[in-house]
């Protein structure tokens, strides 16, 4: 599943230094371009990240941003940007990510499935670190394949 939707053209890296909002705005960029979100959906997740959202850190170094359905979510779609520096979020050194996702659902049982998936990579300590050691889109796609065929 998550093969499925995090794909080579979805995938990111900078090596910029980016604030957190710059960070979101950034690993979305693909989803707009594709037209899986609206950019409403980008200004509902930075909103809700500014009114104290750090429930989207994961731990790890890794946030995943999302905003409701209704805000503009299109299509059930995943990005990812692996940044060269952190961008904490709210400026916050202990929420400190250097790995943004940005993920739209819209429905529950979308919501679900693509969560597990996610979940279940991320939960991996060698596939994690992995991907945080990744130096191109191939690459994390290849992980992902991998892992997926191995569970």
């Amino acid at each position: 599943m998550l093969s499925e939707l995090l794909t080579e053209e979805k995938i990111r890296f900078s090596s910029d230094s980016l604030t957190w909002r710059q960070a979101v705005t950034s690993v979305a960029e693909p989803l707009l371009a594709a037209g899986d979100i609206t950019p409403g959906y980008v200004e509902a997740m930075i909103d809700s990240i500014a009114a104290g959202g750090t429930y989207i850190n994961l731990g790890y170094g890794i946030a995943l941003a999302h905003a409701r359905p209704e805000s503009g979510a299109v299509r059930t779609a995943l990005s990812m940007l692996r940044l060269a520096e952190p961008a904490p979020l709210l400026d916050r050194p202990e929420h400190s990510v250097d790995l943004y996702f940005c993920f739209a659902a819209v429905d529950a049982a979308a919501h679900t499935a693509a969560m597990s998936s996610l979940a279940r990579i991320l939960s991996d300590t060698e596939t994690r670190e992995a991907l945080r050691d990744a130096h191109s889109a191939a690459d994390v796609t290849k992980l992902i394949i991998r892992f997926e065929e191995t569970r």
